[in-house]
């Protein structure tokens, strides 16, 4: 059962992870072991201040505002609302629209020259980067509440990543994520949600013939023996499918809040979106309470996001 405190633990949690990964974005593995993150930063990578978000959480905020205002999920209005926010700087911790992925810039760029939402996504094997996924959850909490069958609530994420990101591996990246929070909210713990949401996601992928390429792809995801692969076997990129992988393996070998993020965050690399994504499902399953107070003392707009949640979840319900 979806309640205002999931919403906004979930975001908050986003959020945070997000800022988390800022200031040490592209660093090598290496290089985060020497110094890891065992807090918040200021600078680094984008000399943003300490408590600074990016474009993941600004893209997922974009998207709540658009189905808040409207209370429903209008593909052009969420288009119009990414527009604003990358040429206008709205949606951002600090009137700054930094870090925009390709695919979703060309995106934005096609609707911008008048292609519809339902044709402005990259649809090539190249563009399976995480910039859906990254902004998935307003579109898992909208499915878990409208659709009455998995399989309508997977229509509508995988159609919310096609904005940006429409190839095949993209959606289903974000239908697993939608299957695993959707066990969440069913009342499972978080590990138990992991295994019964990718269970569920290789039994219905692996039955959709247009699906079928993209289930091989995460084949190494539904082994019994994943969380137990060694780090060196995590990548940690922007691939669409190194990030979700990172996520759960992070998941799977940690046990609370902030142990999730520091792992997820220290592995390196893509670190703002690994982070992100792990923060959502982290704070969604752990709860407000479990994000550090200092991390949440330094976040940028908390009050503008925890109003948002809140406005959300109303409108939604």
């Amino acid at each position: 059962m979806l309640e205002m405190h999931n919403v906004k633990a979930a975001l908050l949690g986003l959020a945070v992870g997000d800022a988390l990964g800022v200031p040490v974005e592209f660093s090598s593995r290496s290089k985060m072991k020497k110094n890891p993150v065992t807090g918040m930063r200021e600078h680094g990578t984008w000399n943003q201040p300490i408590g600074t978000w990016s474009d993941d959480t600004s893209l997922t905020v974009a998207a709540m505002d658009s189905i808040t205002r409207l209370k429903k999920l209008d593909k052009v209005d969420v288009m119009k609302n990414f527009v604003r926010w990358l040429r206008d700087n709205e949606f951002t911790a600090n009137d700054d629209a930094f870090d925009c992925g390709n695919t979703t810039g060309a995106a934005i760029d096609n609707f911008i020259f008048g292609a519809t939402p339902e044709t402005c996504g990259m649809r090539n094997e190249s563009s399976n980067g995480n910039g859906s996924l990254m902004r998935i959850l307003p579109a898992v909490f909208y499915a878990y509440e409208k659709a009455t069958t998995d399989e309508e609530a997977l229509q509508i994420v995988h159609e919310f990543s096609a904005l940006t990101h429409a190839h095949e591996v993209s959606q289903m990246a974000c239908g697993i994520y939608y299957l695993i929070c959707a066990q969440i909210l069913d009342g499972k713990n978080l590990k138990d949600a992991i295994h019964n949401g990718l269970k569920q996601a290789e039994e219905f992928y692996s039955k959709q013939q247009k699906f079928l390429n993209a289930t091989e792809t995460f084949s190494r995801l539904f082994k019994e023996n994943f969380a137990a692969l060694p780090e060196d076997a995590i990548r940690s990129s922007g691939y669409v499918v190194a990030t979700l992988e990172a996520v759960i393996w992070c998941v799977l070998n940690t046990d609370d809040y902030k142990s999730l993020l520091l792992t997820a965050v220290n592995l390196g690399g893509d670190t703002d979106t690994v982070g992100a994504i792990a923060g959502g499902i982290g704070g969604l399953a752990y709860g407000l309470q479990q994000i550090p107070a200092d991390w949440l003392n330094v976040l940028k707009r908390r009050d503008y996001l925890e109003s948002l949640a809140e406005k959300f979840f109303l409108a939604i319900n």
